[in-house]
Formats: C-alpha cells, structure tokens, sequence
C-alpha cells in the first residue's frame, strides 16, 4: 500500500522510540502516508495500524481527531484558512471571499481540475501574521492581501 521510501521514514519514526511504544509514532506515519497518497482511506488507516501493531481503532481514532488528516480525497494543494477571530477581525473574510471568487469554489470543495481544495481551518497560532492560511499544513503565508494571494497561487500553477 505504501512505498519502500515511505515505509523507511516510518521505521525513522519508529525509531525514535521504545519497541513497545510503537503506537507513539502513529501521527507521523499517518503523516507520511497522507503525504504519499494524498488522503487517508480507512483502509490506509488500517495498513499504518497494522504495520505499528496498533489496534485499527487507534490509528482511526487519531486520524479523525485532528483536522490535519483528510479521510477523503482532496485536490494537489489545500489552502486553509484561518478564519478565527484574529484573522477575523485583520480581513480574513476578504481573503476568503478572494480565493472563492478566484477559485470558483467554496469551503471542503475541490476545483474541477483537482488542483485546489479550500479549507476553513482553525487558530494556527500565528495571530500577529493575521490574516493566514496553510497550504497542505506545510507552508504557512501570512499577512495575506488579495495581490499576495494571487501570487502565491500562480506560484502553485
């Protein structure tokens, strides 16, 4: 189900912990297997299960608590944006509204091309950078405008 390379990277997780405390790696390992695959099917979630040795409702339980793992398919970049009070109050409506209008689609939608999946994303702890988004929980851009947004689209493309 997942590459040599990223079973490797598991076992990198692994190993920074005691052999009986493989359950500890389970966030990174649904990581990896989200990076490779892009989304987490609940068979996915049972493979990484299983390779930790972890009962399946372990890993489920995890990958459906934190809004980071996506459990249906999204588009090649996800943009989230924070629309929590701080970037509330420094525009993040117009932000929003600017990539809707851009991208033609609304939150948890995927555009046509499968390129770009928009997300409404809780405070990343990042308010003085208000207002915000992360694309795939990797990159962080902040003090958004309009023209940045644009930007930092094309620069996706």
């Amino acid at each position: 189900m997942l590459s040599p390379e990223s079973l490797a990277k598991i076992d990198q997780e692994l190993a920074k912990y005691p052999a009986d405390r493989r359950q500890s790696a389970v966030m990174s390992a649904l990581r990896i297997a989200q990076d490779e695959l892009g989304w987490l099917s609940k068979d996915t979630i049972a493979f990484v299960a299983q390779y930790l040795g972890i009962p399946d409702i372990a890993a489920l339980e995890v990958a459906t608590f934190y809004n980071m793992y996506e459990l249906e398919p999204v588009g090649q970049h996800k943009i989230t944006v924070c629309t929590n009070i701080s970037c509330m109050l420094r525009g993040s409506d117009e932000i929003v509204e600017h990539l809707e209008h851009r991208l033609g689609i609304g939150f948890n939608e995927t555009t046509p091309d499968g390129k770009f999946t928009l997300k409404e994303g809780e405070c990343m702890g990042c308010c003085g950078g208000a207002p915000l988004m992360h694309i795939n929980n990797k990159q962080m851009c902040e003090f958004l405008t309009p023209e940045k947004v644009d930007e930092i689209l094309e620069g996706l493309k």
